[in-house]
């Protein structure tokens, strides 16, 4: 015969004469009620944050939230303005990338061009030179 828990806890109780089970749901309801209030305040704050549910504010009340909402606007536009300087920089960063490839490019173009090029070649149309070229200098031609 096996002693589960809940029957050690059962025989305890008929022993004591003390309901384990009572004062722990009486725990259980406080806390979900003190949950409850703090959900209800939040949800309160957040509905005042809103421009809602102001009626019921003193000045002085109406005043702090005023001053808290400037503290969380400033953050908002520093944090915003760290972003937007941080994007910048990296699109700066691209461009100068993209400068610096596009000036590469262009300075191996004109090497490019100051190689002299084998093969035909516009010798104002003297194809005979130009086949001679090709030929390696040989002007023995083959019909």
């Amino acid at each position: 015969h096996t002693a589960t828990t809940k029957k050690i806890f059962d025989r305890y109780q008929q022993v004591s004469g003390i309901n384990l089970w009572n004062s722990h749901y009486e725990r259980m309801q406080e806390h979900l009620s003190k949950q409850k209030e703090v959900n209800n305040n939040l949800r309160r704050e957040i509905r005042q944050r809103m421009g809602e549910d102001l009626d019921d504010l003193s000045v002085d009340e109406l005043r702090g939230l005023e001053q808290n909402m400037e503290n969380s606007l400033k953050v908002v536009r520093e944090r915003k303005y760290h972003v937007i300087s941080t994007q910048t920089d990296t699109c700066k960063k691209k461009i100068r990338n993209l400068q610096d490839t596009n000036a590469s490019l262009l300075r191996q173009l004109e090497e490019r061009d100051e190689i002299p090029h084998f093969g035909l070649v516009d010798n104002g149309g003297d194809y005979e030179s130009a086949l001679g070229l090709a030929n390696n200098g040989s002007h023995l031609f083959a019909f």
